[in-house]
């Protein structure tokens, strides 16, 4: 190495040394935060701790550290511009907890939060920071759980989609059925196709997959945006499955072993097996770019 190298070298740690982020402040406003958002959090994660759809909750911010993490060179190389725009995003956060506090609106007082610290590291560290924290930020609004106006009109049409393809599906494994809503007549026993079969939950849990997954594999956008797309048919596609295997079950099997321990494995193993679907997904979208790029 050159004697210009080695002092280009010494020069550039210097200069991110320099830019360090100051520790004691990073505390103080840490630990402010905390306690403006401590109920809000609790709540938070006993929703992820009591409601199975939203489990993965418990991972979202884990993830999102973790990538703070591993862009840190990258995050401390960017150039410092405080602006003052991030005052307004910060008090329009803070305006939507008092909205969301003073209309018992979890999902508000809860986004609030991502908009304050959006805010906060655009006052402090400027645009070129933010974006390179954006994708981190984002991210955690898979930790937060869909308003229940919201959450109730998806799963409704998910609950009939999953029965009509269930239905359109038995009979290929010789299984009569007469479909009522998102009632399975079957000539053991009705097979009903709940909420919390309505496939919500391998969706939710898929798509934050789906997006972790594209983000280590994939460098390019759109392929990233296609795959976070493409979780959806999968989890349609295998909860559709999970229902039709426990009405084989029913028919050819025990009802009660059917709805019981059969039933809540199968969703183990065919959340997996949209995993590996997922993989196969992804490893396409290589392939095609591959071949695009060498045609």
């Amino acid at each position: 190495m050159s004697i210009a190298e080695e002092a280009l070298e010494v020069k550039t740690g210097a200069k991110l040394q320099t830019k360090r982020i100051p520790l004691w402040p990073g505390i103080v406003l840490a630990a402010l935060l905390l306690l403006l958002y401590r109920h809000i959090l609790i709540a938070l994660v006993q929703d992820w701790w009591n409601d199975p759809d939203f489990s993965h909750g418990f991972v979202v911010p884990l993830f999102s550290l973790f990538l703070l993490y591993r862009n840190r060179e990258r995050l401390l190389a960017t150039p410092e511009k405080p602006c003052w725009m991030g005052v307004l995003v910060t008090a329009a956060g803070l305006g939507t907890l008092i909205v969301g506090v003073m209309g018992a609106e979890l999902f508000l007082s809860r986004v609030s939060g991502i908009m304050i610290l959006a805010g906060i590291i655009l006052t402090f560290w400027g645009w070129q920071r933010l974006r390179v924290t954006a994708f981190p930020l984002l991210f955690l609004l898979f930790a937060i759980p869909i308003p229940t106006i919201l959450y109730n009109q998806i799963t409704f049409p998910l609950q009939l989609l999953a029965s009509q393809l269930a239905a359109a599906l038995l009979p290929l494994f010789q299984v009569p059925v007469f479909r009522e809503g998102n009632v399975i007549n079957l000539p053991a026993m009705p097979l009903e196709v709940a909420e919390a079969c309505s496939g919500i939950r391998s969706l939710l849990s898929l798509g934050a997959l789906a997006v972790i997954y594209g983000y280590f594999l994939e460098k390019s956008i759109p392929k990233r945006i296609i795959l976070a797309l493409a979780s959806v048919p999968i989890a349609v596609a295998a909860n559709a499955a999970r229902i039709v295997g426990t009405g084989v079950c029913v028919q050819y099997w025990d009802p009660n072993k059917a709805m019981g321990f059969f039933h809540e494995f199968s969703g183990w193993v065919i959340f997996l097996f949209s995993v590996v679907i997922l993989g196969i997904v992804q490893k396409a979208l290589s392939l095609a770019g591959a071949r695009k790029g060498s045609a």
